[in-house]
């Protein structure tokens, strides 16, 4: 069996739960595939530009594979976001495990 390619990610993050509120909340998803992360240090949110002005979300699930966030599921993670400062840049952030992720790109936040 060869490798497969894939147009964006294997997975989709279809569903979102949250444990908690503030810093110390905890963000998980479920994948397409009844896989559940929690975004943390092991299971990173990432912002990616896709161009056009398109930011795309996605959660790492293993290892270099990513779940692309479904737009429902970005939707209500974007109602967690606070403006905060990181790295001497303000921007949206949504806080699990006491960690921030960005919600906003560099070029963005300024």
């Amino acid at each position: 069996m060869g490798p497969i390619d894939v147009d964006d990610a294997p997975f989709l993050a279809v569903e979102m739960f949250v444990a908690g509120q503030g810093a110390e909340q905890q963000i998980s998803f479920r994948t397409n595939i009844d896989e559940i992360v929690t975004v943390g240090d092991d299971y990173p949110l990432q912002l990616r530009d896709r161009g056009g002005g398109e930011i795309v979300p996605y959660v790492v699930v293993r290892r270099r594979l990513e779940a692309r966030l479904t737009r429902s599921v970005y939707y209500d993670l974007v109602e967690l976001a606070t403006e905060a400062e990181i790295d001497g840049r303000k921007g949206y952030v949504v806080w699990s495990g006491g960690r921030p992720f960005p919600l906003t790109l560099p070029d963005e936040a300024e």
